[in-house]
């Protein structure tokens, strides 16, 4: 491990692809920190049991309060006044969904990630927790843990909502956008949204006002070349004979 990397971190996920992919890892690849992939179902139950090697702490990347060790107070209370208002915006859009709506200090090119609360399940173990209980998920809610929503001020789509919660925070299609945002981050994180149909239905219909009129109203270069081309008439055309006169000359000659 690198110097300047003072604990040991650790994902959980259910396939190699889906943790090395995971956008709790962007920041720590790009500060080249080593991160433990845990593929096993039983790796996480056994880590939890172990608090420290060697006077370095486990943490989980997917929960919530990660110390990267890079922490830029001045800039982080500017980010804050910045994005506050919106933080509050998408917190009542969101409702009981999560806990709370903070800044991301894990993210570099996702726009958003939800991560588990401190103590609680993360993605992965609740995906285990799941599968055997036999159908019956009731018994599993009062350790579901409340999801912090994290956002990453840097990317375009934040800024965008940014600016629309300051303009415009009632408009339905940003409010809709933070919908399907959220829903997206839920599976990007681990989780499984409570409806994918509901969640196909709206990708969809925003897919449909984004580019449904993009194709159609384009010709192709045959078809405008054709309409530009002038008509043709479907009458036959008569050959005009036109007779040179004959000068007199010539005529007394002959």
């Amino acid at each position: 491990m690198k110097p300047e990397q003072k604990d040991i971190y650790f994902i959980a996920a259910d396939s190699l692809s889906s943790a090395k992919n995971a956008p709790f890892l962007e920041k720590l690849t790009e500060k080249e920190y080593e991160v433990l992939l845990l593929v096993d179902p039983m790796d996480e139950v056994a880590i939890q049991n172990l608090s420290s090697y060697k006077d370095k702490k486990f943490v989980d990347i997917s929960k919530e309060d990660l110390d990267l060790g890079d922490k830029n107070e001045e800039r982080e209370k500017e980010i804050k006044q910045e994005y506050s208002q919106t933080c509050d915006w998408i917190k009542r859009r969101l409702g009981d969904k999560v806990a709370r709506v903070d800044i991301s200090n894990r993210l570099s090119s996702s726009p958003c990630v939800l991560v588990a609360a401190k103590f609680g399940w993360s993605a992965n173990m609740e995906r285990l927790m799941r599968a055997q209980s036999m159908g019956d998920t009731s018994s599993l809610d009062f350790m579901r843990s409340r999801k912090v929503f994290e956002i990453n001020p840097e990317h375009e789509i934040i800024k965008g909502l940014n600016v629309a919660c300051r303009n415009n925070p009632d408009d339905p299609e940003a409010l809709k956008a933070v919908d399907i945002l959220f829903e997206t981050a839920m599976i990007s994180s681990g989780f499984t949204p409570d409806n994918p149909i509901e969640l196909s239905s709206k990708i969809y219909e925003m897919m449909s006002s984004a580019i449904g009129n993009k194709w159609s109203t384009q010709a192709t270069p045959a078809a405008q070349s054709q309409q530009s081309a002038p008509p043709v008439s479907s009458e036959p055309l008569e050959a005009e004979i036109v007779e040179e006169p004959v000068e007199s000359g010539q005529q007394q000659q002959k």
